[in-house]
């Protein structure tokens, strides 16, 4: 099982409460209305709390601002996507997500990853 993780960063005309608004409300269920042709295990938003909810833990460590969310996607393999990605079905699905997170995500600024999970505490 591999893990996809998106740090988003919203676009700069959006509050952080219509950005998670239009992420949880518009995104998720077009997220959810693709993951079988995408493949897609588990989708998990994790939305940030007000930055001053954060300001103490950040300024201990002197770390940047937050993000504004985290999405987290599970697949089977990194093999399987990529034969997966093969299928028109799943390019026509891919680009209909992306079109759609250029509605609310600043994608420069929203770096995102392939890992895997290595549990230290469960």
């Amino acid at each position: 099982m591999i893990k996809l993780t998106f740090c988003l960063t919203r676009l700069p005309q959006l509050s952080r409460e219509a950005f998670q608004d239009y992420w949880f409300n518009v995104h998720g269920p077009l997220v959810a209305s693709v993951a079988q042709t995408l493949l897609i295990r588990r989708y998990v938003q994790l939305h940030s709390l007000p930055a001053e909810a954060s300001a103490a833990i950040r300024a201990s460590r002197e770390a940047p601002a937050e993000y504004d969310g985290v999405a987290e996607l599970w697949f089977d393999s990194l093999d399987a996507l990529a034969a997966n990605g093969a299928r028109p079905e799943a390019r026509a699905a891919s680009a209909l997500l992306l079109e759609d997170e250029r509605r609310f995500i600043d994608l420069s600024k929203s770096p995102l990853w392939w890992g895997e999970e290595r549990p230290v505490v469960a």
